[in-house]
C-alpha cells in the first residue's frame, strides 16, 4: 500500500480500499502490516455536525489513524514542534467515503476539525494507546492562527 507524502513530519496519508460486496460494502481501516501502524490501545468513533469545528488538540503520546466512513470531514494540522523541520506548517485533508484515505497523525502535533457532510460525518480513530485526559492539550479556535473560513 502506498502512502501519500505530507508537508507535516511523521503524518501519513494512506489511500484505503471500499470492497463492494452485495447488500453493503466493506470498508477498511488499518490492517497491522499498514504504514502508520505503531499498536494499538482502543478504537473510537466521534461525530462532528455539519458546519462545526472542533479545534484544537494534541496528543502528547497518541498515534491517531482516522477514516472518515459516512459523511465528510476536513482536518487542519499544525505542526508547532519545535526541533522539527516542518515546524510552523499546516496541512489540510479532507476524508470522506468519496475521498477514502487513512490520515496518520504523530504525537505532538495540533489537530482541529470540522464537519463538511450534509447530515452528521462521523470519524474513528484506531489509536495506539487508550484515550487519556492527562495526555491531551487543548486551545481554544483562536489560539492558532489558522482561517476557518477557506
Amino acid at each position: 500500500m502506498t502512502s501519500y507524502p505530507s508537508n507535516i513530519e511523521g503524518m501519513i496519508i494512506t489511500p484505503m480500499e471500499i470492497v463492494s460486496v452485495t447488500g453493503g460494502d466493506v470498508l477498511h481501516g488499518l490492517k497491522l502490516d499498514d504504514p502508520g501502524y505503531v499498536g494499538f490501545g482502543e478504537a473510537y468513533f466521534s461525530t462532528v455536525n455539519t458546519g462545526v469545528i472542533k479545534a484544537w488538540k494534541r496528543h502528547r503520546k497518541m498515534t491517531m489513524n482516522i477514516v472518515v466512513p459516512y459523511g465528510c470531514v476536513r482536518f487542519v494540522i499544525y505542526n508547532d514542534r519545535e526541533t522539527d523541520p516542518t515546524q510552523h506548517s499546516f496541512q489540510q485533508v479532507v476524508l470522506s467515503r468519496d475521498n477514502y484515505f487513512r490520515l496518520t497523525v504523530p504525537p505532538m502535533v495540533w489537530m482541529g476539525f470540522e464537519g463538511l457532510g450534509v447530515n452528521e460525518n462521523i470519524l474513528l480513530n484506531i489509536s495506539d494507546i487508550k484515550h487519556s485526559p492527562d495526555e491531551v492539550d487543548r486551545l481554544t479556535i483562536n489560539e492558532i492562527d489558522f482561517d476557518w473560513k477557506v
